[in-house]
């Protein structure tokens, strides 16, 4: 016999939830025919796959046929999404993921006209971090992904929506405000505070501007934008925002002062990525294309005005 595809989800649920019987209602069946459906796969496979006990742990057999069953899971699902869109392109449901510093400045303003322009496609969203969305697309739990690009991510294709800009934010009185023709040597000298190691903005954020390790403002690091723009505004250093996020984290009641680089501005790329060789790549070239333009157009889904008064002269905004 063959393990049908109802016990690998129940083998998948298992896992998720830790418990045989949160694992039945989940997949609305009684508890003791999920346990019924187990041992017979045991006996099918010839190896435990859970250590029972007050907490159920996949053995060491289990976590790697666990992760085979993912992956069967993902691309029987796959398989019957790109069967409902072969009449018509983006219908039925898309697993997406996106970092937490692309999900809440373009989402809202992005998803809308998406919504009317492919009135049949269900987003289903994911926010994480770069390294954990990419594991997840591998392993089949994603199908797409919106993040930064120019990061390792195994066999991927990608596809650019935006140039995302970094933009200088100071204190009210700090020696760069209103600094003319700011270039990155000039953050030489200044505690520059970024997001926590593991957030890919800080990567992109060094990288672009050429930053050095600072012991001291990694004292000061922080999970969050909205948690920098308070260090900011507390003194405790400048830092670097993306464009996208400066009308939403860098108001006006802050006082802060908001500066543009000189060109060429050190800028991070956004991007679509999906796995090489998965079934739907057409369409979410199409998706990414869309949205591209959506986010060129100023006059419909563009990315969140930022920053009338960001430019050299540090008005606040």
């Amino acid at each position: 016999m063959d393990p049908t595809f109802r016990q690998l989800e129940y083998v998948v649920a298992i896992s998720e939830h830790g418990s045989f019987g949160r694992a039945a209602e989940h997949c609305f069946v009684t508890q003791p025919a999920l346990s019924a459906q187990i041992a017979q796969l045991e006996k099918i496979l010839g190896v435990q796959l859970f250590e029972r006990g007050r907490k159920v742990r996949p053995t060491a057999a289990g976590e790697v046929l666990i992760g085979q069953a993912r992956k069967i899971l993902g691309d029987v699902r796959e398989l019957r999404e790109t069967a409902r869109g072969q009449g018509e392109p983006l219908v039925g449901r898309v697993r997406l993921g996106v970092i937490p510093t692309v999900s809440p400045y373009l989402l809202p303003t992005i998803l809308p006209e998406l919504r009317q322009r492919f009135p049949r496609l269900r987003l289903a969203l994911r926010e994480a971090m770069t390294r954990d969305l990419v594991a997840a697309l591998h392993a089949g739990e994603l199908d797409l992904l919106l993040l930064a690009l120019d990061v390792e991510m195994g066999p991927v294709e990608e596809c650019e929506v935006l140039e995302d800009p970094f933009l200088l934010v100071v204190p009210p009185g700090h020696p760069l405000e209103g600094k003319a023709a700011l270039r990155q040597e000039d953050l030489e000298g200044s505690r520059v505070l970024l997001l926590a190691d593991g957030h890919c903005l800080r990567a992109h954020a060094i990288e672009a501007c050429h930053l050095r390790p600072n012991k001291d403002a990694d004292d000061f690091s922080a999970s969050s934008l909205s948690t920098l723009m308070r260090l900011v505004e507390g003194g405790m250093g400048v830092t670097l925002l993306p464009e996208m996020s400066v009308s939403s984290e860098a108001h006006s009641d802050l006082g802060l002062r908001v500066q543009r680089f000189a060109h060429p501005e050190p800028k991070r790329r956004i991007g679509m990525v999906w796995r090489r060789n998965c079934a739907r790549k057409r369409e979410y070239k199409l998706l990414a294309g869309a949205m591209r333009k959506l986010l060129q157009n100023p006059g419909r889904g563009a990315a969140p005005e930022t920053v009338k008064a960001a430019g050299s002269n540090g008005a606040p905004l």
